[in-house]
C-alpha cells in the first residue's frame, strides 16, 4: 500500500488580538490573498467598548488629525468591504457638531476653515438649528467626513466570521508556548512565517515589547435612553453626545492616567452626568455605563514596526482615541513595509523608540 503523505501548509501570520488593529491587519491580509489566524479572548480589547467615532479634526485647537485624509481613504474603503461581505451595516456616517460657547470660539472656527488643510474638513457655515434641549446661542460648527463606528457589532461579526472558517482562536495567549526561530514562529505545534502583535493594553505582558512606552488612557462612557432630545448629528462640546437609534445616546467620555482597570466607577459616572446636565434640559435616564483602557502612547504615535532582533515579530498597537480612522492606515502602512519594501513613516515607527533605548536597530533585510 503505498504511503499517504500529509502536507501541512504554513500561513503567512498568526494575529494576537482582534480590536480594530487586529480586525484592520487580517482584513488588510485578506484583500492579498494572505492566510493568517487570530488568537484573541477579548481580555484587553477597548475597541468593543469604545465610542467609536471618527472624526478628522482636533476639536480642541481646531487643527488637522495627522494625516487625516489619507487615514480616511484607508478606513472607508476597508469598512465598506467588510459591511458588502457581511451584509451588516456598523459604519455610519453622520456630521459632528460643535457647539460654539462664545463669538471669539466661532471666529477661531472660521479662521481654520479658511487654512488649505482644514478646509475639507470643516464646513464654512454657520449651523443654527433650534434644538428645544440644547442651548446653544451662538450656534455650531460643522465637521465634514465624520460619523461613527458601532465597534461592537463590528468585532462580533467579524468574529463569527472567522470562526466559520476556523482562524479564529478564542483563548488567552501563552507567550511561553511561543518559540521563534529565524525563518518562522510555532505556536503550540503551528507555524507561521510571522506574527502581529495587535493586542492593545496586553501589550504590557508581552516579553518581546513590553519595553514601547504604551502608556493606556482609562476611559468610561455611558448609554442614555432620552426620547425628547432627537437629534441626528453627533454633538462635541465638553463631552460628545452620539445618537446610536432607538432615542439611545453615547455619552462620553472621561479621561484617567492613573487607573488601568476596565472597572466602572461612581466617580466617572458622575463626572459625565455634571457635564451631560450642564448640556441637556430634557430627562434622560442611564441605561449602561462602561469602561476600557485605551491602548494611548506618551508621544501620541501609533507603536508600528519590527521587533529590533526577530525579524518575523511586528507589532501594531497604540491606536489611543483614533482606531477607527488610524487602523488601516496603519495596517495598510505595516503590509507595504513587509512585502514592498516601503519605509514606515517615522513618526509611527517604533525604530523612534529603540534609538531613544539606544537599542542596536537590525533591519528585516541585513
Amino acid at each position: 500500500m503505498a504511503g499517504v503523505f500529509y502536507f501541512c501548509i504554513m500561513k503567512d501570520f498568526l494575529i494576537v488580538g482582534l480590536g480594530l488593529a487586529g480586525i484592520s491587519f487580517s482584513e488588510t491580509l485578506r484583500a492579498h490573498n494572505k492566510s493568517f489566524t487570530v488568537i484573541s479572548d477579548q481580555s484587553f480589547n477597548s475597541s468593543v467598548i469604545a465610542g467609536g467615532m471618527y472624526n478628522p479634526v482636533v476639536l480642541k485647537r481646531y487643527s488637522e488629525v495627522w494625516k487625516a485624509q489619507e487615514q480616511l481613504n484607508a478606513a472607508m474603503p476597508l469598512y465598506t468591504a467588510i459591511q458588502k461581505r457581511l451584509k451588516v451595516e456598523f459604519l455610519n456616517p453622520m456630521p459632528v457638531y460643535r457647539k460654539f460657547a462664545s463669538i471669539e470660539e466661532q471666529n477661531n472656527w472660521f479662521i481654520a476653515a479658511d487654512k488649505p488643510k482644514m478646509a475639507p474638513f470643516l464646513s464654512t457655515k454657520l449651523i443654527k438649528i433650534q434644538v428645544p434641549s440644547i442651548y446653544a446661542p451662538y450656534g455650531y460648527g460643522e465637521v465634514l467626513h465624520s460619523g461613527y463606528l458601532d465597534t461592537k457589532l463590528l468585532t462580533e461579526v467579524y468574529a463569527a466570521e472567522l470562526l466559520s472558517q476556523a482562524n479564529l482562536q478564542q483563548e488567552h495567549f501563552d507567550y511561553n508556548a511561543l518559540q521563534v526561530q529565524n525563518d518562522a514562529v510555532v505556536y503550540k505545534g503551528e507555524s507561521y512565517k510571522n506574527i502581529v502583535f495587535a493586542d492593545g493594553f496586553g501589550l504590557h505582558a508581552n516579553p518581546y515589547f513590553n519595553n514601547l512606552p504604551l502608556d493606556g488612557t482609562k476611559g468610561e462612557l455611558l448609554i442614555i435612553k432620552a426620547p425628547d432630545l432627537q437629534i441626528n448629528f453627533i454633538l462635541k462640546s465638553s463631552i460628545f453626545i452620539m445618537p446610536i437609534g432607538n432615542d439611545l445616546y453615547k455619552v462620553g467620555a472621561t479621561y484617567n492616567w492613573t487607573d488601568k482597570t476596565d472597572a466602572i466607577t461612581e466617580e466617572g459616572k458622575q463626572e459625565l452626568l455634571t457635564e451631560l446636565k450642564q448640556l441637556i434640559t430634557c430627562n434622560f435616564e442611564v441605561v449602561h455605563h462602561f469602561a476600557g483602557v485605551r491602548p494611548t502612547v506618551r508621544d501620541r504615535r501609533p507603536l508600528v514596526g519590527q521587533h529590533y532582533e526577530h525579524k518575523n515579530l511586528f507589532v501594531l498597537n497604540g491606536l489611543g482615541t483614533r482606531g477607527v480612522m488610524f487602523g488601516p492606515f496603519l495596517a495598510q502602512a505595516l503590509y507595504q513595509f513587509i512585502y514592498e519594501g516601503a519605509e514606515l513613516e517615522k513618526e509611527i515607527n517604533i525604530n523612534r523608540i529603540y534609538k531613544k533605548l539606544d537599542i542596536r536597530i537590525q533591519h528585516k533585510n541585513a
